[in-house]
């Protein structure tokens, strides 16, 4: 068959194709991938840290969220799951990894919390059923090829409530990740590790939720209870109430 585009989805997912099959950070195909990164725990990878975000930290500390449901996107091992938890949160956390999912239960097992893990793709996983009062996401948006930008925004609007918040964590332009714009990336058919976001670009990309905070992270000092570095952008931004 030589047509194959009907839908959006369609579309989307001939352009993943666009991008070299090493690349592949962000569909199903992906899993393999990432369990080889996550196979060995001892690894000196900054966010191996069973301690949450400082910024994660802080929002809850303040008061700028209050327990409710969440949705932890690409979870990975689970860190900022066990804290929301922890801190009075109903969590769902979602990963491509096997390997992440198994030891995020690892760590809320030996925290005493229950998450409720699954292992699959965010965009398409029917057990993510909001609505969800946050979402946050430490680590996703910036393993996305630009198309799939739809699909994360297609993702908020289907899953996060009406006044409810936005947590995103990604790599910072100038400190981390590629500065290439999105038309170089095509070309390249590469990601380059990952897409830079300055500040400006994060609000262009959420113009429609009110900005709560954005900044660099604060950096932790290694073995303490929380994880920041200064080569990341943390953001909460809040949804819209119903009107």
């Amino acid at each position: 068959m030589k047509r194959t585009i009907r839908t959006i989805d369609d579309v989307l997912a001939l352009m993943d194709t666009m991008f070299a099959a090493g690349a592949d950070r962000w569909t199903g195909n992906a899993s393999t991938w990432w369990d080889g990164f996550y196979a060995d725990r001892s690894k000196p990878v900054p966010f191996f840290v069973a301690g949450p975000d400082e910024s994660l930290a802080s929002y809850v500390e303040r008061g700028l969220l209050a327990p409710g449901r969440a949705l932890d996107l690409g979870c990975g091992p689970g860190r900022n799951a066990v804290f929301l938890t922890s801190r009075g949160f109903e969590v769902d956390a979602v990963d491509l990894s096997p390997a992440a999912v198994t030891w995020g239960r690892e760590r809320a097992k030996e925290a005493g919390v229950r998450v409720r893990f699954v292992c699959g793709d965010a965009f398409t996983a029917p057990e993510l059923e909001g609505p969800y009062d946050l979402v946050y996401d430490s680590g996703c948006l910036h393993h996305l090829p630009p198309h799939r930008r739809v699909s994360y925004r297609a993702l908020l609007e289907r899953v996060l409530a009406p006044g409810g918040h936005l947590g995103v964590t990604c790599f910072a332009a100038g400190r981390m990740g590629s500065d290439k714009s999105d038309e170089e990336l095509y070309r390249d058919g590469e990601l380059h590790g990952g897409l830079a976001y300055t500040p400006e670009e994060l609000r262009w990309l959420f113009a429609d939720y009110a900005e709560v905070e954005l900044r660099p992270m604060t950096p932790q000092p290694p073995g303490g209870p929380l994880f920041g570095a200064d080569f990341l952008l943390s953001a909460l931004f809040s949804r819209p109430a119903a009107v």
